[in-house]
C-alpha cells in the first residue's frame, strides 16, 4: 500500500493539474487525445497471429483521419508509429495539451475460455474478478519502464486499488466519461452488431492521471480466432474507427458548445438550498430531508443520465421507486434511493443492477 506521504503528493499533483485544466477549457477547438495502447517493445496481447499494438495503432490513425476532417476538432496523438510510450508520458501529453477528451484504444485477451465482444472502461474501483484482471493487464506495462518504482511511487500494478487516494479527483470527470463510453458501446452494438460487453469502471492508471473525461476501449478479444481475424482486417478496423469517431462527435455536440465544455458532476455537491435541481413535490421532500442532514454525508445510486427529461414514475425506470434527478447544463442525472449508510446504499445499487442498470454506481453527497 502507498504511504500517506506519497499518496498526498500524488493527490496534490493531480489537484494542481485539475485546477489548471479547469481554467483552460475555453479552447477554440474541441481537442481529442488519441492513445494507441502499447507499442515498441510492448506488443500487448499477442494471440492468433495478431498483436494488440498493431491493431490499436491502425484504429487510432483511422479515427484521427476521420476527426481531422472536422475543422473545429483538433487531434493529438500519444504515438503515430510503433514506439514505446510510458503510461506517465501518455498522461502528460493529454494534460499538457489541455484536451477535452482522452481516448485510449486496446484489445482484449484471456487465457481460458473464448469470450467475444467489445467493452469500454472508465476510471473506477470495481472489484469484479474478471474485470480487475483486465485492469492489472493494462497497468502492468509499468513494469517495462525504467525506474518505475520512482515514477509511480506507491502504485502497485498488481493491486490497482492503490489508486484510491486519487479517485476523488476523477469523480469530477466520471459522468462525462460514462456518457462517452455509452455512446461508443451503442455504436458497436447498434451499428456494427458487435457483442456488447458493456461499460465498466476499473482502476486504470492512465485514466486516473489524466484530468479530463477519458475512456479505454477494448475493441475485442484477439484470443478468439474469429474476432482476431475481424480485428486485424482492414474492413473491421475501418468499421470500428468510424463507430468510435461517430461517438466522439456525438459527445462533442452534447457537451462542447462555443469553445467550452459543460461542467461535469462532482462527488461533493452544494447544499440543497443552493442546488440547481428542478423540484417536483417528491423532490421537495428529499430537499427538506437534505437540509436536516447538515454537514453529513449521504449516498445515492446514479442509474442513468441523458439530455431528455423523464417523469420520475416507476414505469420509466424499470419499476424502481423513489427516483430523483438533478439537471446540470444539458444533462439530467437520475438517482435511485438516498441513504446515510454506505452499506445500505450498496443494497440499492444491487437492486438497480438486477433491474438492468448494469452501469449504475454510487455517488457521495455532502451538505
Amino acid at each position: 500500500m502507498p504511504s500517506k506521504k506519497n499518496t498526498k503528493k500524488l493527490f496534490l499533483w493531480v489537484l494542481l493539474l485539475s485546477i489548471t485544466f479547469g481554467f483552460s477549457q475555453n479552447n477554440a477547438k474541441f481537442k481529442v487525445v488519441l492513445d494507441a495502447g502499447h507499442g515498441g517493445k510492448d506488443p500487448g496481447a499477442v494471440k492468433n497471429g495478431v498483436q494488440e499494438k498493431d491493431v490499436a495503432l491502425d484504429v487510432v490513425l483511422k479515427i484521427g483521419k476521420i476527426l481531422e476532417k472536422n475543422k473545429d476538432v483538433e487531434v493529438v496523438y500519444t504515438r503515430k508509429t510503433d514506439v514505446f510510450i510510458e503510461l506517465r508520458e501518455r498522461a502528460n501529453i493529454a494534460n499538457k495539451a489541455k484536451a477535452n477528451l482522452f481516448v485510449s484504444v486496446h484489445c482484449n485477451s484471456v487465457k481460458t475460455g473464448n469470450p467475444i465482444g467489445a467493452m469500454t472502461l472508465v476510471m473506477g474501483m470495481s472489484r469484479t474478478g474478471t474485470n480487475l484482471e483486465i485492469a492489472k493487464t493494462e497497468n502492468a506495462v509499468i513494469f517495462q519502464e525504467t525506474d518505475y518504482k520512482t515514477k509511480y511511487k506507491g502504485f502497485d500494478p498488481n493491486n490497482p486499488e492503490t489508486l484510491i487516494g486519487l479517485k476523488i479527483i476523477q469523480e469530477e470527470s466520471l459522468l462525462q466519461s460514462i456518457e462517452l463510453a455509452t455512446l461508443i458501446q451503442n455504436q458497436f452494438r447498434n451499428e456494427l452488431k458487435r457483442k456488447d460487453k458493456g461499460v465498466h469502471q476499473q482502476p486504470l492508471w492512465v485514466l486516473d492521471a489524466t484530468v479530463m473525461p477519458g475512456v479505454l476501449i477494448e475493441l475485442g478479444f484477439v484470443s478468439h480466432p474469429d474476432e482476431a481475424k475481424y480485428l486485424s482486417s482492414e474492413s473491421g478496423k475501418q468499421e470500428m474507427s468510424e463507430s468510435i469517431s461517430n461517438a466522439i462527435l456525438a459527445y462533442k455536440n452534447d457537451f462542447f458548445s462555443g469553445g467550452e465544455v459543460t461542467e461535469t458532476e462532482t462527488v461533493v455537491v452544494p447544499k440543497a438550498s443552493t442546488s440547481t435541481k428542478t423540484s417536483t413535490d417528491s423532490e421537495r421532500v428529499t430537499t427538506e430531508k437534505n437540509n436536516s442532514k447538515s454537514n453529513k454525508t449521504y449516498y445515492k445510486v446514479q442509474i442513468s443520465a441523458g439530455t431528455k427529461k423523464l417523469e420520475t414514475k416507476p414505469s420509466n425506470f424499470k419499476g424502481l421507486k423513489g427516483i430523483t434527478f438533478e439537471k446540470e447544463n444539458k444533462l439530467y442525472k437520475y438517482f435511485y434511493g438516498e441513504e446515510t449508510d454506505y452499506n445500505a446504499c450498496k443494497k440499492k445499487l444491487d437492486e438497480a443492477k438486477k433491474k438492468g442498470y448494469t452501469s449504475a454506481y454510487i455517488v457521495t453527497f455532502k451538505n
